[in-house]
C-alpha cells in the first residue's frame, strides 16, 4: 500500500487516481503512523519551496519522512516534492530542506538563456545519464520518451545523483535517485504524463523496501 503524503499542498487525488488506475492500493493521509505502515510513499507538491518546507516541519512530516526514508522505505518526491529532498533551496531566498539527496535548488533562469519562457511547461524527453545503470524507476520506460513538466526551479550541484535528464536549453534534471536506491525524486509530473507516467509509477510501486 502507498501513502500519499497530505500535508496542504499538491494534487493529491488525481495521483491516487493514478495509482488505482494502476491497481495499487493507496491512501492519502498526514497522520504518521499510516506514513509508518504503508510499504511505500510519494511526497507531492506545488508551490512555493518556503511555505511548503514550513508545513512540513509545523506537521512534524519532516522527521516521519526521513525516519522512514533512512530505514530504507521507498520515497518518491514529485514535482516540488522532489526540490524538497534536497538540502536547500535558493527559490526567494535560501530555505533548508529534508536533506536526502545532496545538492541545491536553483533557477532554470540562470543556465536555459534567452528566448525560453519561464516557467517551462510542457512535454519534454527523458534523456538517461551515459555510463550509469538505468534507474529501476524506468523499468518499463525508454530514453526519448516524454513527460510533463510545469517548473522555474531546478535540482543541481550533485550531478552523481541524477537518474535522468531533459533538454531545455540547458540539460535540467528530470529525476535523481539516493546512493542507497530507495529514495527518488522526478521533477515532472508522472500522474500527468499518460502512459509514461503511469508505468514510471508502476515501476516505483514494484519497489520493495530494505528488508
Amino acid at each position: 500500500m502507498t501513502v500519499i503524503i497530505d500535508y496542504g499542498v499538491g494534487n493529491l487525488f488525481s495521483l491516487a487516481s493514478s495509482l488505482e488506475f494502476i491497481g495499487e492500493a493507496a491512501k492519502v493521509s498526514g497522520d504518521p503512523e499510516k506514513i509508518r505502515r504503508a510499504d511505500r510513499i510519494i511526497l507531492p507538491g506545488v508551490g512555493a519551496f518556503g511555505d511548503a518546507a514550513a508545513k512540513l516541519r509545523e506537521s512534524g512530516l519532516d522527521r516521519v519522512i526521513i525516519e522512514e526514508a533512512g530505514a530504507g522505505k521507498p520515497l518518491l518526491g514529485i514535482c516540488l516534492g522532489m526540490q524538497l529532498l534536497f538540502e536547500r533551496s535558493f527559490e526567494f531566498g535560501e530555505h533548508r530542506g529534508l536533506g536526502l539527496i545532496p545538492g541545491s535548488v536553483r533557477p532554470i533562469r540562470d543556465i536555459i538563456g534567452e528566448g525560453l519562457k519561464v516557467l517551462h511547461i510542457g512535454w519534454n524527453r527523458l534523456i538517461f545519464p551515459e555510463g550509469k545503470p538505468k534507474s529501476r524507476l524506468y523499468k518499463y520506460t525508454r530514453e526519448g520518451e516524454y513527460v510533463y513538466f510545469v517548473h522555474s526551479y531546478h535540482g543541481a550541484d550533485y550531478e552523481e545523483y541524477i537518474s535522468a535528464y531533459t533538454d531545455y536549453g540547458a540539460l535540467l534534471t528530470a529525476s535523481v535517485e539516493n546512493a542507497a536506491g530507495f529514495v527518488f525524486g522526478t521533477q515532472y509530473h508522472p500522474e500527468k504524463s499518460g502512459r509514461v507516467g503511469l508505468e514510471i509509477l508502476r515501476a516505483f510501486c514494484e519497489i520493495g523496501g530494505r528488508p
